[in-house]
């Protein structure tokens, strides 16, 4: 069920490694045909990174344009990429677009863009179809058993009937402190139809309970995991991350890293709609 590989202390998602590896195998291929077709190395790997970067650009702002209300709420997280707020369909199409319109203009540079765009573009579809269909993908919610911050004992499939959001943190996490107030809020303004749990990964209820005050974070379903069974039962190595299981108690999403109000909002889009 991991989502990731860990290189020492780096944890890095297996969708942002697809990205990668489309590139550079895009990149190589269309070097590659450059040469064969005595296209300057230069010209041709200077189009296909241009290219790339204008992919990268339509992605990100046609995601921002979506979440447009949140993002300007405050503008200086637009430049935040780490909260992985990305439209793959719309930057794959910016990336054509841009290529077609340099080939056509330098038709030399015809087939090594084609090459490197058709590659790219094959290798992340088909990378993104086996992501998707990952074993981890439709598994029920475990049956375990956590602890309440009063000490009360919660079965996790309690939550069960409705969409929950599953989030593994810890107060030593910095990424899981920054994303804590989004997913507050969130909760809030989604107390009737979606569940938030809080699994706390190996700390006390006394330094959880401190922590939460000193922070005026009253949040609900704050669960103590002291033994870490969730994150070996997810897999997950790093912190935060944030399960999705929809009504039926059935993973659908995961996401790795901290989340913005975007795209949080997002994941709960697609949750409350399945």
């Amino acid at each position: 069920m991991n989502n990731a590989i860990q290189l020492g202390p780096l944890l890095l998602p297996l969708t942002l490694l697809l990205v990668f590896a489309s590139a550079g195998t895009g990149l190589f291929i269309g070097r590659q045909i450059g040469k064969r077709a005595g296209v300057n190395a230069e010209n041709a790997e200077s189009a296909i990174w241009a290219a790339l970067v204008v992919g990268v650009l339509v992605a990100r702002l046609a995601f921002v344009y979506e979440y447009s209300a949140l993002y300007l709420a405050a503008p200086l997280s637009i430049l935040d990429i780490r909260d992985g707020g990305w439209n793959a369909t719309a930057g794959l199409l910016g990336m054509w677009l841009y290529g077609l319109h340099r080939a056509r203009k330098t038709p030399m540079l015809r087939k090594p863009l084609g090459w490197a765009m058709g590659t790219g573009t094959a290798l992340f579809a088909a990378g993104s179809i086996l992501l998707a269909l990952q074993p981890s993908r439709g598994l029920p919610m475990p049956e375990l058993s956590f602890t309440s911050l009063e000490g009360a004992p919660v079965e996790l499939r309690r939550f069960v009937g409705k969409p929950t959001v599953v989030n593994l943190w810890a107060t030593w996490c910095p990424p899981c402190l920054r994303e804590m107030p989004v997913l507050r809020a969130a909760q809030q303004r989604h107390a009737g139809d979606v569940n938030f749990v809080f699994l706390n990964q190996g700390e006390e209820a006394r330094q959880v309970a401190q922590w939460l005050e000193s922070r005026q974070l009253p949040l609900l379903n704050v669960l103590l995991d002291p033994k870490r069974q969730a994150s070996a039962s997810f897999q997950q190595q790093g912190y935060p991350t944030t399960l999705f299981f929809n009504a039926d108690g059935e993973l659908v999403a995961t996401r790795l890293g901290e989340l913005s109000a975007a795209t949080l909002s997002e994941k709960l889009d697609r949750l409350i709609k399945r």
